[in-house]
């Protein structure tokens, strides 16, 4: 019971909880669409039953994990398998091809669709939490998995929607969560047993097993993670930028303040952007020749996610979002009398506003910033900065 109070216990619990978090937001969303079709009586029993085969089966999986991890050589390969995942983190994500599982309007068929779901993608949960239990060093690998679990997995799935908001507007917080992951790496394969039990493979050198070796190897993943992620990223942007690297518009030739697109996401930030517009188009001498473009883009859901749930279900859920979005910059262009044209679409923003600017001719990008400097701004991603790097239009960023 002593070792269950000490600091070491409650710091790989918040790492299980924020491992979940992050790497289990995709199954909120498989929940959370596959109950779609559920009367309304039934949708909360589908979700709760879903999410209780889904911490039940997790933690089995995570027994079993936590097991395999005590043989020689798997920790390592563990390792090198969250290194990945935590780069993926890091990276820009893409729209997939839906499959052709469809959402069912029956409760256990739901339920179904739910564990089904679960089970096949928490490979990355199940490696990334035995990891951080197993590298606790409390003795209580198990009742860090259950408890940690159990806390994380209710905030998922009825605060998946805040998650993933949160995430997007911090993506401080997909970093810290993909060195979390490079750290849990680091520690792993220095606590392999081929490489720190002298009775395991004996002709093989150990490592000496004390603190300062594992939080250097912790350190060192975190921090190869975030490198290896980071030109990951810059590369696949640069590598688009160049694609789209046309000569500007005939409309941005001619220095006319013809055509505006404004990118919006429903924050306060995009909201002052809108009022800057409207105070631009105040000012010309003709008004009503500007065409305001405004857009809205939807995070897209990995492939894990599209397999479990029908094109369809995920366009309606991509039009909710856009809408919530939208909502605020529709009333205040509305009060103005200004009328647009709206664009919704899917994919990953910098990329999406920087291609519709130059598909509709505008000769001006306006969008809200948090007022990132150039370092910060790439330390925590920011799509402000990287619509500025892949537009080939002038980006007017409002603060």
């Amino acid at each position: 019971m002593a070792e269950i109070m000490t600091p070491e216990f409650w710091l790989a619990v918040g790492q299980i909880i924020m491992i979940d978090i992050l790497l289990g937001g995709d199954n909120a969303v498989v929940i959370a669409l596959a109950c779609r079709k559920l009367p309304a009586a039934q949708r909360t029993k589908g979700i709760l039953w879903g999410t209780a085969g889904a911490i039940v089966l997790r933690v089995i999986l995570i027994f079993f994990a936590l097991t395999l991890l005590q043989i020689p050589y798997l920790k390592i390969v563990g390792a090198l398998l969250l290194l990945w995942i935590g780069i993926k983190l890091l990276l820009p994500e893409h729209e997939e091809e839906h499959g052709n599982i469809q959402a069912s309007d029956k409760l256990w068929g739901a339920v179904k669709t739910v564990i089904v779901a679960d089970f096949v993608m928490s490979l990355d949960n199940v490696i990334a939490i035995a990891g951080a239990a197993e590298a606790s060093g409390t003795g209580h690998s198990m009742a860090l998995v259950i408890f940690g679990v159990l806390v994380s997995i209710p905030i998922i799935v009825w605060g998946s929607q805040l998650v993933i908001k949160l995430m997007d507007r911090f993506p401080v917080i997909i970093t810290l969560g993909g060195m979390l992951l490079g750290w849990i790496a680091g520690t792993m394969v220095v606590t392999d047993p081929a490489l720190v039990n002298p009775e395991v493979l004996p002709s093989l050198p150990k490592l000496e097993s004390s603190d300062l070796v594992r939080y250097a190897a912790g350190a060192a993943g975190a921090l190869l993670v975030l490198a290896i992620g980071k030109w990951l990223a810059a590369r696949r942007a640069s590598s688009k930028a160049a694609a789209s690297s046309a000569p500007a518009t005939a409309a941005a030739a001619s220095g006319g303040l013809r055509r505006v697109l404004l990118a919006v996401d429903g924050s306060e930030h995009s909201a002052q952007a809108v009022r800057y517009v409207i105070g631009i188009r105040e000012d010309l001498r003709d008004p009503q020749a500007l065409g305001l473009h405004l857009v809205n883009v939807q995070r897209p859901v990995p492939s894990d996610v599209s397999r479990f749930v029908p094109g369809q279900n995920l366009k309606e859920y991509h039009l909710e979002g856009s809408e919530q979005a939208l909502a605020s910059a529709r009333a205040l262009l509305g009060e103005a009398g200004i009328a647009c044209q709206e664009h919704r679409r899917v994919g990953e923003a910098a990329a999406v506003i920087a291609g519709l600017a130059k598909e509709t001719g505008c000769v001006l990008v306006v969008m809200g910033a948090r007022g990132l400097g150039g370092v910060a701004a790439g330390l925590v991603g920011s799509v402000a900065q990287a619509t500025v790097a892949q537009s080939s239009v002038p980006v007017l960023l409002v603060k």
